[in-house]
């Protein structure tokens, strides 16, 4: 009789206790979950020997991590982006990377919707004004403020969140305009959005929000180059990935003015430094990463890691593969 099936969760405090959705999931198909922390290359490899799939949320699954892991058929991460696994390296050691391209669009859409209207109202700084009792100072800090109402907002990324953000903001009155090669402009007009080109957004937009995935192409998409091109008067809002942009041009476009301010959620080093002048700006908010979260969002994300998993187990095809050409290293049944 062979060895039971073995899903492990790899990330730092990967405890399997907390994994409640994830274990009835993969009880169907009789199969076992392991947790362990895993806090470097080495751990991963050292823990995940005999692990037919992985789960994560934050491991870095790197080629040396992969070409370790003989009996791995899969990883599954925990949300939409899959910027902590090599692809490529994957795909030459027959592993499926797995992701749950159908999570948290409200979340983030209405998380960048809320932090547009804070940066518009100046809703962070006139608190704190008040509260250290400086109302006067606080009425005066009001001006210059737009009006949203007829302002532009433009989405650099429309795939599904970036076109949940559009439908939302049409409520307010904004004018929509898109940037994304990959989107096709019929897609994007039924969400309102008029796809123009990087250059002829940044100069109209009022608003910048980042809905965009990271990867080689992507990274550093944003730089000195786009800040200077933007409205001296116009906000820039991130809930995608802090590597999207170059955060060193950020700094200097708020510090010169070139922007009137940024409300972010995501950095290139998570968690921010206590160092970086981000956090010492009135004209920044600065957020934990916290734009995908909802309890709902995390308890049917945690179901769809568990399902994915469990498919794998049962020897069927995954719903939601990235690499839809590897070679995987037993047979998987695709479903019709």
């Amino acid at each position: 009789m062979g060895s039971r099936f073995k899903v492990m969760r790899v990330d730092r405090n990967g405890s399997s206790a907390t994994m409640v959705e994830e274990k009835e999931e993969l009880a169907k198909v009789d199969a076992e979950l392991v947790g362990v922390d895993c806090a470097t290359e080495d751990d991963i490899i050292e823990a995940a020997t005999d692990a037919d799939v992985i789960i994560t949320q934050g491991a870095q699954m790197t080629r040396r991590v992969m070409e370790k892991l003989a009996k791995c058929k899969a990883i599954v991460r925990y949300g939409i982006g899959y910027d902590t696994v090599d692809v490529d390296a994957a795909t030459d050691n027959g592993i499926l990377v797995v992701n749950v391209p159908d999570f948290c669009f409200e979340e983030v859409a209405n998380h960048a919707i809320a932090l547009l209207l804070v940066c518009a109202k100046k809703l962070v700084f006139l608190n704190n004004l008040v509260k250290q009792g400086h109302w006067i100072e606080a009425k005066q800090a009001q001006v210059p403020m737009g009006s949203i109402y007829g302002e532009t907002l433009g989405l650099i990324g429309c795939g599904n969140i970036g076109r949940t953000t559009a439908k939302k903001a049409q409520c307010f009155g904004l004018r929509i305009l898109g940037y994304d090669p990959y989107v096709d402009i019929s897609v994007a007009q039924e969400s309102g959005i008029t796809l123009v080109s990087m250059a002829e957004l940044l100069v109209a937009s009022d608003y910048i929000s980042v809905h965009a995935l990271l990867n080689k192409e992507t990274r550093h998409l944003i730089g000195e180059g786009e800040f200077k091109q933007m409205k001296a008067s116009a906000y820039f809002i991130n809930t995608a990935r802090g590597a999207v942009v170059d955060e060193a041009a950020l700094i200097k476009a708020l510090q010169e003015k070139w922007i009137a301010g940024a409300a972010l959620d995501v950095f290139e080093e998570e968690p921010i430094a206590s160092d970086n002048p981000l956090l010492k700006m009135n004209n920044v908010v600065i957020l934990p990463h916290s734009a995908s979260y909802s309890d709902v969002a995390f308890q049917r994300l945690r179901t769809c890691v568990g399902q994915e998993a469990a498919r794998i187990a049962a020897g069927r095809w995954p719903k939601n593969v990235v690499n839809k050409t590897v070679k995987p290293k037993s047979h998987l049944v695709k479903e019709e």
